[in-house]
């Protein structure tokens, strides 16, 4: 029997081609070997967020994008965590579990105390126990991550199984799933590539929006003139071609070296290739764009989904935990 992977993705908007090298072309890929829930964790993003005015429309190109790179609402659950009321309960259940002392010794929890030392919220300190509940509501038993993620989930791991300890199985201690996801640079040459940081390519873009973001690409910097030869092993639009030009990498890397290549060609053969490579995808996003209220049917249907199996773990995790449920009043007090 298949197992059931779990993930979970911050509303980010539409997606630049960092995401999709580095994540979306995974869960596309799990889909033929596991049965897979993908959630837009947009609970999670209030931890950050300053203002909630663009988190629709974020929550809408996110999973357009999704859609149209492949991953399958036939084949897999796409949901709205906050639509999903019952995370919020397992939540503050597993609340009452979880040591501070755990979530104190989190790295993520320091990093994010030292950038935004204002907004050091509750979220932020129960970050992790929502993780755990994301994953445990649904029974999650792999749960695809980055090495640096590891910390993380295994705290998870050590939450589910102190209830389990404490009341009984319910829930199986999910499985790292080590994806070989490249950290994709963005044009700056510095930075990952981020939004934040707009040193990023929209891979809904345009042919003509690819070249002018490719065209202010940082390259080579020790390359001041077209006759210099070139390093591709410095230059990131090099890095770049190695994903989108990967039949001509020893030519580009060669012709640079001996300056039979300038940058400016060189980008605007990558942004030709890039372009080209992510055609399929433009068209298919402007028909899932085209069809009135596609991506409203596609989340409506996952979040019912969803909640089928959210309900019965609840009901199971009470009837561990002792709590008195409804059908319990209905059955001994005759309480409508």
């Amino acid at each position: 029997m298949a197992k059931r992977v779990f993930s979970g993705f911050r509303p980010t908007g539409k997606q630049h081609i960092g995401n999709y090298l580095g994540t979306i072309q995974n869960c596309v890929s799990l889909q033929d070997e596991h049965e897979c829930i993908y959630s837009v964790v947009d609970i999670h993003a209030l931890t950050t967020l300053e203002s909630t005015d663009s988190l629709k429309q974020d929550i809408y190109d996110m999973v357009l994008d999704w859609l149209a790179a492949g991953i399958d609402p036939e084949r897999s659950i796409i949901f709205v965590q906050s639509h999903v009321p019952e995370v919020e309960e397992l939540h503050t259940l597993f609340g009452m579990i979880t040591p501070l002392s755990w979530l104190l010794r989190v790295p993520t929890f320091k990093e994010k105390v030292r950038t935004q030392p204002d907004n050091v919220n509750y979220g932020l300190v129960g970050y992790p126990v929502l993780m755990t509940a994301d994953i445990a509501l649904y029974k999650g038993e792999i749960v695809p991550v980055g090495e640096d993620q590891l910390p993380h989930l295994e705290l998870a791991r050590e939450i589910v199984r102190r209830f389990n300890s404490a009341y009984g199985t319910v829930f199986p201690e999910p499985q790292a799933k080590l994806t070989s996801s490249p950290s994709v640079l963005g044009l700056d040459g510095v930075q990952k590539m981020s939004k934040s940081y707009d040193n990023h390519v929209d891979i809904g873009a345009s042919p003509r929006e690819i070249l002018e973001r490719v065209m202010a690409a940082v390259t080579d910097p020790a390359r001041r003139y077209r006759s210099d030869p070139g390093h591709p092993d410095i230059c990131n639009v090099f890095r770049l071609h190695q994903f989108f030009s990967p039949a001509r990498v020893d030519e580009i890397a060669l012709e640079c070296r001996r300056a039979g290549i300038g940058c400016v060609d060189c980008k605007k053969l990558l942004a030709q290739n890039i372009a080209s490579a992510l055609e399929p995808f433009r068209e298919k996003r402007a028909i899932l764009a085209s069809k009135r209220n596609y991506v409203a049917e596609v989340l409506a249907e996952g979040d019912n989904r969803a909640e089928a199996i959210a309900r019965e773990t609840m009901r199971e995790v009470k009837e561990k935990m002792k709590l008195l449920q409804r059908l319990d009043l209905e059955r001994a007090f005759g309480v409508p």
